[in-house]
């Protein structure tokens, strides 16, 4: 069974094909060895092997032509793609100095932090897109009469603008928060076997960092193979952009109502028993986006739980959750803007209703 994103015809609704195309199976390879070439590039800060030895098995690896596939059975004996990865790599290569004083965990951990970054820098840029967009309608309609309504009751007269701007001004506040996060998750995974480097001796430190540096990362001091605050955060960033959104398509759906009809829509789906109907469909997207990440959010609380230091059980909820939350962003944030795209009209015109 494949899920929404994937689906052969819901994902015209729910897929998001450039985040989408960030978490593939063929980018994830592609992160795993840059990783692996990195770590042999630089192996011999860490004593591994000689300058020469690491360097030509960078070239090497670099050169390899893997497909996802290859790496399916033993994912399925080992519980991780890497063992059958390495494998590969030095059966094709015919090098030795490859991954020695690595663990799964790091290839695999820097590999979703290479997608996630790239992730987070497309989010980032369609929440500016968006914001850009919803002030633009607040430069059209914001001086028109609206009815607050509080408890859904009508309330108050207020204007456009003013609810135009609950919608906009936490997506400024949402960039301000990746800012800070990006710190904290643009992080290089390099622990080894026990998440203490040992294997690297005195010169782990160089290693960490002339590997972080080759990959656009950053380093710690320690591996975070245990400490999954930073996947968490993220998570709980993603929940947050996705709840702005969901907030301002549930209050679309309600402005759309007949007998409200403080917004015109262009463009609304059909209905096959009700030709006459536009249904508010992106906007009900957005709502069931933030539903899905906000439920998705707890998984990944539950995943900050790992036994000493690592977790298979943790750690592989983790695949399943952060990689659908992204997407699910990306497409909330693509959908709000084709959303704000079908507005022709808003706020009441002779009348408050």
């Amino acid at each position: 069974m494949t899920g929404v994103f994937n689906h052969p015809w819901l994902s015209g609704l729910f897929a998001d094909g450039e985040i989408a195309a960030l978490w593939s199976a063929e980018a994830q390879l592609a992160h795993m060895i840059a990783f692996e070439a990195a770590w042999s590039r630089h192996g011999h800060l860490g004593g591994l092997w000689s300058e020469a030895e690491g360097a030509a098995a960078a070239s090497a690896i670099a050169a390899v032509s893997l497909a996802p596939e290859e790496l399916r059975d033993g994912t399925a004996q080992d519980g991780v793609c890497v063992p059958a990865l390495v494998r590969l790599l030095k059966e094709r290569t015919g090098q030795a100095a490859i991954h020695k004083g690595a663990t799964s965990q790091d290839v695999i951990d820097t590999a979703t932090v290479l997608s996630l970054v790239r992730s987070l820098d497309l989010i980032d840029q369609r929440l500016v897109t968006l914001g850009d967009a919803l002030s633009d309608l607040e430069a059209r309609f914001g001086d028109r009469p609206l009815m607050g309504r509080t408890r859904m009751q009508a309330a108050v007269p207020i204007t456009v603008a003013d609810r135009l701007q609950t919608w906009r001004l936490p997506l400024e506040t949402h960039r301000d928060r990746l800012a800070q996060l990006r710190p904290r998750v643009a992080l290089v995974q390099i622990g080894g076997a026990a998440g203490d480097r040992a294997a690297l001796g005195v010169g782990a430190d160089a290693m960490c960092t002339a590997i972080a540096q080759e990959l656009g990362l950053g380093t710690t001091p320690r591996a975070w193979h245990a400490m999954r605050d930073g996947l968490a955060e993220t998570a709980s960033t993603l929940s947050l952009i996705t709840g702005t959104l969901g907030k301002m398509g549930q209050d679309i759906c309600l402005m759309a109502q007949q007998g409200i009809d403080a917004i015109t829509l262009a463009g609304g789906g059909g209905s096959s028993a009700m030709p006459h109907k536009q249904n508010p469909v992106q906007a009900e997207l957005l709502v069931t986006l933030a539903r899905f990440n906000a439920v998705q959010l707890s998984g990944m609380h539950q995943a900050l739980i790992h036994e000493q230091e690592r977790s298979g059980a943790a750690w592989s909820l983790e695949w399943m959750l952060l990689p659908q939350m992204v997407q699910a962003t990306g497409r909330a944030l693509g959908g709000a803007s084709d959303l704000t795209a079908q507005i022709t009209s808003l706020g009441a015109r002779d009348r408050l209703s």
